[in-house]
């Protein structure tokens, strides 16, 4: 009997926690796939005391019953992936006999960083506020047909494939008036021992395999990088990421039919974070704001940039819902908010004419602060005044916590089916599955 395949994916705007969900429900999974974003997606991982970050890896190597796979949707840097792996290897885990990766994944150069800096400083007070990876670059070469990607290493003309990418990427920059860097010709020889290092990993055609597994009756897991609301269509544009971070993207990104979809997980946090530029109807820029990064450690894993924090949104995440057809809420980081003596929550915007909507609008993306776009319209909860981090049961979480819970499952229409009171994997409660 075919299998469907579940999709696990963040509802805001990144950051949600999906790491270490994966890496909760991967022991009910026969393959984890990745399916789209880059080295810029940081996944933070924590058990038996020891702290995991993995960038371009699916989560599900540390606990997953098989096969984990880097998909075609997503770009790869092979001396970032190197690291990682490298670093995962050295902590026990044999990687190469778990990892296959999609001759179909495009590479990010080293010149695709540079072109990546180059386009932000020219934005000027325009940024987006990318990580400087060269993840758009890549994605640009990738729709404009001209990319390389993880199958054409294995060519005997690889290296002169390479060079004419280079050389291409050189003339823009030149043409931009960039500097290159003094140091380019070391980074160029990095990343060409580092394309030596993908060789020993066994590159496959991903769309057969998914495909061929979920006819056998196995059980697949897509993992998505960064969140909705980063979404190339259909996030806070121009302030997004440059891939499809939707439930659809897990077709395109893996090679997926519509049909084979089966749940949706989506992940949210109890209350909100973003990085970088870009409209946050409910960022708060006063203690309460201060406390819910100082407590909820929210700086970037990859990056460590700080996250700019505020109040949970409702419009955006019923939004997020609708688009992705979620099916199950994993709310995550509950108990950062256990000191709070007042919750707020935005359950509708006040638009820049006065009029109040309860829709994401097409014009949230035009302001690169977020101020004067819309005003968020909360609702006050009382808080629980409690720790939650030992709590194992639904039964036994205080009312007011239960209580804005339920607010939020009403609000979006979907039930939460598991919450998370700490970073470690056992500091989960799981209301259904």
């Amino acid at each position: 009997m075919t299998q469907k395949a579940d999709i696990l994916l963040g509802l805001q705007w990144g950051d949600e926690g999906k790491g270490k969900i994966v890496d909760v429900l991967t022991p009910h999974y026969d393959i984890v796939a990745r399916f789209q974003g880059g080295p810029n997606a940081g996944h933070t991982l924590e058990f038996s005391g020891r702290k995991h970050v993995l960038r371009s890896i699916p989560s599900g190597v540390f606990a997953g019953k098989g096969e984990n796979i880097i998909g075609n949707g997503v770009v790869l840097d092979p001396v970032l992936f190197r690291e990682e792996a490298q670093a995962i290897e050295d902590g026990g885990t044999d990687l190469h006999s778990r990892l296959l990766i999609s001759k179909k994944a495009h590479l990010i150069l080293p010149t695709h960083r540079l072109l990546d800096a180059a386009g932000e400083n020219a934005k000027g007070a325009s940024k987006i506020g990318t990580t400087g990876k060269g993840i758009g670059p890549t994605y640009t070469d990738k729709t404009s047909r001209c990319g390389l990607r993880a199958g054409d290493i294995l060519a005997p003309d690889f290296d002169a494939r390479y060079a004419a990418r280079r050389d291409e990427h050189m003339a823009r920059l030149a043409a931009a008036g960039a500097t290159i860097p003094d140091d380019f010709s070391a980074m160029e020889t990095r990343w060409l021992d580092a394309i030596d290092y993908l060789r020993s990993f066994r590159l496959i055609d991903s769309e057969f395999a998914v495909n061929k597994a979920l006819a056998e009756g196995r059980s697949l897991l897509c993992e998505g990088a960064q969140g909705t609301m980063l979404d190339v269509d259909f996030g806070s544009y121009p302030f997004v990421t440059s891939s499809n971070t939707v439930a659809a993207g897990a077709c395109t990104g893996l090679g997926l039919p519509p049909r084979a979809i089966g749940r949706v997980f989506g992940i949210f946090k109890a209350y909100c974070t973003r990085v970088g530029s870009g409209p946050f109807p409910t960022e708060l820029f006063d203690a309460d704001g201060e406390r819910m990064c100082t407590i909820g450690h929210e700086f970037g894993a990859v990056t460590g940039r700080r996250r700019r924090c505020g109040w949970l949104d409702l419009v955006a995440l019923r939004y997020a819902v609708m688009i992705n057809g979620v099916t199950d809420l994993i709310m995550m980081k509950s108990d950062v908010l256990d000191e709070f003596d007042t919750i707020k929550v935005c359950t509708a915007y006040v638009l820049p004419d006065g009029t109040t909507t309860g829709e994401f609008p097409f014009s949230i993306g035009d302001n690169a602060e977020g101020a004067g776009t819309c005003r968020p319209v909360l609702t006050e909860f009382p808080g629980w005044r409690q720790s939650l981090r030992h709590i194992r049961s639904v039964d036994a979480l205080p009312k007011p916590f239960v209580d804005y819970m339920r607010f939020i499952e009403k609000s979006v229409g979907v039930n939460v089916s598991i919450i998370s009171v700490g970073p470690d994997r056992e500091e989960t409660i799981v209301t259904s599955l």
